[in-house]
């Protein structure tokens, strides 16, 4: 089975590269498989400096697998699994950038707020869509909460609506954004300013900068526990049926 996320390494930089153009790099099983695998190795390994988190094809990530999820139970989604990645990827000792050339949507915007900057093209955009499928952004909040300005989060969750890179950057969600053919310049710029900090004096100064590790578990797994209930309610399952179907849902007006 070819895996659906690469590692790179290369001058101190470990490159994690979403792979899986034909799934829009959706959160599946084998995507959240091979993700955790190359994260676990990069941070174990005394080469990588610096982890720089991007992807293949014109969206970064769509969030969660909904082909996965229609039909799974509360126990069955797939959902319940990425607080543990979350917490991986926030936990991280090694700085760690995302680079954005494409859309990012619900769970893959989760991705984005876990590491420590974040730089995407000017011409990306990005939407909570949860409540339109009768689902709840639960486990996304925790890094987007740590990270975005709180009434624009919350204008954004609960309406759903799609919003540009621009405003991205100026509620904090992103560091910086540019034109596409300046990105890997900027990405490159920050990963040469993080290369130029003590391996040890970056991890402590992230330590000090986070919550308790075990604050962000316990929520995490809390609220796994509510996403997954909402994926595989009668809701939530109308939702995926109407998505899948391109249709709108049973409480959406229908112009």
């Amino acid at each position: 089975m070819a895996e659906l996320v690469h590692l790179d390494v290369d001058g101190g930089i470990g490159t994690l590269t979403l792979d899986s153009p034909e799934n829009r790099n959706a959160l599946s099983a084998g995507l959240r498989r091979d993700l955790s695998r190359h994260l676990a190795s990069a941070i174990a390994d005394d080469a990588v400096r610096v982890l720089v988190l991007t992807h293949t094809g014109t969206v970064f990530c769509a969030g969660a697998d909904l082909k996965e999820a229609r039909g799974a139970d509360a126990d069955s989604q797939g959902v319940a699994e990425l607080p543990d990645l979350l917490v991986a990827l926030m936990g991280s000792p090694k700085p760690t950038v995302a680079r954005l050339a494409g859309t990012a949507r619900a769970g893959g915007i989760g991705l984005v707020a876990a590491c420590d900057l974040a730089v995407a093209a000017d011409d990306v955009t990005f939407s909570f869509p949860e409540v339109r499928l009768g689902l709840v952004p639960a486990v996304v909040s925790v890094p987007l909460r740590r990270r975005v300005q709180p009434q624009a989060l919350r204008a954004l969750f609960l309406t759903g609506e799609v919003f540009d890179a621009a405003r991205a950057e100026r509620i904090g969600l992103l560091d910086a954004a540019v034109p596409a053919d300046r990105l890997d310049d900027e990405v490159a710029r920050y990963a040469d300013a993080l290369l130029r900090g003590a391996p040890r004096a970056l991890a402590a100064t992230k330590a000090v900068l986070a919550d308790p590790p075990d604050d962000d578990a316990r929520e995490l797994e809390v609220l796994g526990r509510l996403s997954a209930a909402h994926f595989a309610s009668a809701e939530g399952q109308e939702g995926l049926s109407a998505f899948s179907q391109k249709r709108p849902p049973s409480w959406a007006p229908s112009n």
